[in-house]
C-alpha cells in the first residue's frame, strides 16, 4: 500500500509539473500588431494570463543597422520582389534566444535541446497535429521567423544551423522549415497563429477538460446545439434523436458512423 501512495504522490507532483510548465513561444514578425489581437484573445489570452504560454514579438525593423529601418534588398541573380535581409532577422533571433525559458537541468543543461526554431516556407515539412504534439512534449521553446516579400535570405537557415550569429555563444537551437499547407500566403504571420494555437492545445492545463482536445476523442463533423427544432421559410430542421435520447453508447456509434460516412479522421480540421 505504502508503495502505491507513494506512486499517487508522484503523480500529483509531475502533473503539477505539467501544468505549471510555460512554454515559450517568439515571433520574429514585420506586423506584431496584426497578429497579437487574435492572440491575446479567449483561450491563448486566458493561457497567457495564467502562464502557461508566453509570447513574445520581434521586429527585424528594430535590429535593422539601415538608418531607414530598412530589413529588406534586391534578390542576386534578379526576379521580381525583394528578399528579406540576414542581419535584422539574426539579430532578433539572437534577442529571442536571450529570452529562452531556462533548462529545467540548471546551468549544465543546454536549453538548445528544448527549443526549436522554425521557418515557414511553401517548399517546408508539411505541419501537422502529430506534430503539434510532439512540439508541445519536446520543446519548452519555439522561435518562429516570419517571412514577407519573396522570401527570407537562404542564408538564414544555414546561419543558424551552423550557430554562426554574431551571439555565437548562444547555444544551437533545432531549425526546421515548416509550411501549414499546399498554397501561397503573402507571409508568415498566419502560419505563426496557426502554429501557436495548434502546439497550445496539447499543453496540459490550457483546455481545462483533459477530454477537450477532440483527437483524443471520437468526435463527429456534424454537431448541434439548441434549439432542437428550428424552423427556417417554412422547413423544420431537427436535431438527430440519437442525440437527444441520453443513451451514450449509442451517441458515440452514430459519432463513429458519421465519421466513417464522411471519410473525416479523427483530427477535427478547421
Amino acid at each position: 500500500k505504502n508503495g502505491w501512495a507513494w506512486v499517487w504522490v508522484f503523480l500529483k507532483l509531475f502533473l503539477r509539473y505539467l501544468n505549471n510548465k510555460m512554454f515559450n513561444f517568439q515571433i520574429i514578425t514585420l506586423f506584431p500588431e496584426a497578429i497579437r489581437p487574435y492572440l491575446d484573445e479567449s483561450i491563448l489570452g486566458r493561457a497567457q494570463k495564467a502562464k502557461k504560454i508566453k509570447i513574445g514579438y520581434f521586429n527585424p525593423r528594430d535590429f535593422t543597422l539601415d538608418k531607414h529601418r530598412k530589413v529588406d534588398n534586391k534578390p542576386y541573380g534578379g526576379g521580381p520582389g525583394m528578399v528579406m535581409t540576414l542581419q535584422p532577422i539574426l539579430d532578433a533571433v539572437s534577442a529571442a534566444k536571450s529570452k529562452l525559458n531556462p533548462p529545467a537541468g540548471g546551468k549544465n543543461q543546454s536549453a538548445s535541446r528544448r527549443t526549436k526554431i522554425i521557418l515557414f516556407s511553401p517548399s517546408g515539412k508539411q505541419f501537422t497535429n502529430e506534430l503539434a504534439s510532439k512540439w508541445a512534449k519536446n520543446y519548452d521553446n519555439l522561435i518562429m521567423i516570419t517571412g514577407h516579400y519573396e522570401g527570407i535570405d537562404a542564408r538564414v537557415k544555414k546561419i543558424l544551423n551552423a550557430d554562426l550569429s554574431r551571439h555565437s555563444s548562444l547555444p544551437r537551437a533545432n531549425v526546421e522549415e515548416i509550411s501549414i499547407g499546399p498554397y501561397v500566403l503573402t507571409g508568415g504571420e498566419v502560419p505563426a497563429l496557426v502554429v501557436v494555437d495548434a502546439v497550445s492545445r496539447q499543453i496540459p492545463g490550457i483546455l481545462g477538460n483533459l477530454d477537450s482536445p477532440e483527437e483524443k476523442r471520437i468526435s463527429s463533423s456534424e454537431v448541434y446545439s439548441r434549439p432542437e427544432v428550428y424552423v427556417y421559410q417554412g422547413k423544420k430542421y431537427t436535431v438527430p434523436k440519437v442525440l437527444l435520447s441520453g443513451h451514450q453508447a449509442e451517441i458515440e456509434k452514430w459519432k463513429l458512423k458519421t465519421q466513417i460516412k464522411r471519410g473525416s479522421s479523427r483530427i477535427k480540421r478547421w
